[in-house]
């Protein structure tokens, strides 16, 4: 049995892999509700089932519902609010001609993730763990790149919309972290439930809103989609669930850093479901990550 301090392991790989199943079903539903339809409802239907996931801890562990203390509510919108810019940033991307680039960018979020959680929450980061990430992090660049794209690498506008994206991801993970460990007085479980129904909450009145004033026919089309809409809704909270345990439990660029795993698992599918080959190019890329990863869980 793992022990409470590896905990955040098989967590991360539960939420890779949740997020994974959430991105198909919300790609399913892009074509009828727009990008920021879809997008809206990992928070709109995630929202109550966070709510069901808090009630369950509480009753589980015997903890009170956690008073937040005054540090909790800036760590909250800063990860709620950049995970939104992130996702903006990402859907004007894919509008780009150069979104093969700025996905590669958007692939250093998990290097900015450790820099951002050193000097804004201390999380310790050695040389070695440094080195995993890094190695990662190329791994997962090389796997995203298409042949041909590393000719617009120089180009300034894809440069900037990758890694400020992956800015936004990264400073998301440490503001969710940042929220979590100002909780005391419950488990972790409870804080990090606790935290997830107050970011889902926040999302999903943004968003909401965002939508009544510019597209209310995309709401009332998410109304009418409840169904397919609640159960993705599920996944991404579930997803959202582990992600935060993950975040209770170690640096927020150690959970990242595994996450990057998500890239074997969307090849898996591709070759599997949709027969297509992998590349020499992407089993070196795969072989990088799995190294990094193998390195980071070492350290």
């Amino acid at each position: 049995m793992p022990s409470l301090a590896t905990l955040w392991i098989p967590f991360t790989l539960i939420a890779a892999a949740g997020q994974v199943a959430r991105n198909a079903m919300q790609r399913s539903l892009t074509a009828k509700l727009g990008t920021w339809g879809a997008t809206n409802i990992r928070f709109l239907f995630g929202f109550p089932f966070s709510l069901l996931f808090l009630a369950a801890v509480l009753l589980t562990t015997g903890d009170r519902l956690p008073w937040p203390p005054l540090a909790f509510g800036p760590w909250l919108l800063l990860g709620a609010l950049t995970q939104i810019l992130g996702t903006g940033l990402m859907l004007l991307a894919m509008t780009d001609r150069s979104f093969v680039v700025t996905t590669a960018y958007l692939k250093t979020e998990a290097i900015q993730t450790a820099i951002f959680g050193f000097v804004f929450l201390g999380d310790p980061l050695s040389p070695t763990k440094l080195v995993a990430i890094l190695i990662a992090t190329v791994g997962v660049v090389i796997t995203a790149l298409r042949p041909g794209g590393e000719r617009r690498f120089a180009e300034w506008k894809p440069t900037i919309i990758g890694l400020v994206a992956a800015a936004s991801f990264a400073l998301s993970a440490v503001g969710f972290r940042g929220a979590i460990i100002t909780v005391e007085g419950v488990s972790f479980v409870t804080s990090a439930s606790y935290t997830l129904v107050w970011g889902l909450f926040v999302q999903t009145l943004i968003l909401s809103i965002y939508l009544l004033v510019r597209a209310p026919k995309v709401l009332r089309g998410i109304i009418v989609l409840w169904r397919p809409s609640m159960l993705a809704g599920f996944t991404g909270a579930f997803a959202s669930q582990f992600w935060f345990l993950a975040f209770a439990l170690t640096a927020a660029a150690n959970v990242r850093t595994l996450a990057l795993i998500e890239v074997l698992f969307a090849q898996a599918v591709s070759y599997y479901s949709f027969k297509q080959p992998i590349s020499l190019r992407e089993l070196f890329g795969i072989l990088l990550i799995v190294a990094g990863v193998a390195l980071l869980i070492a350290v």
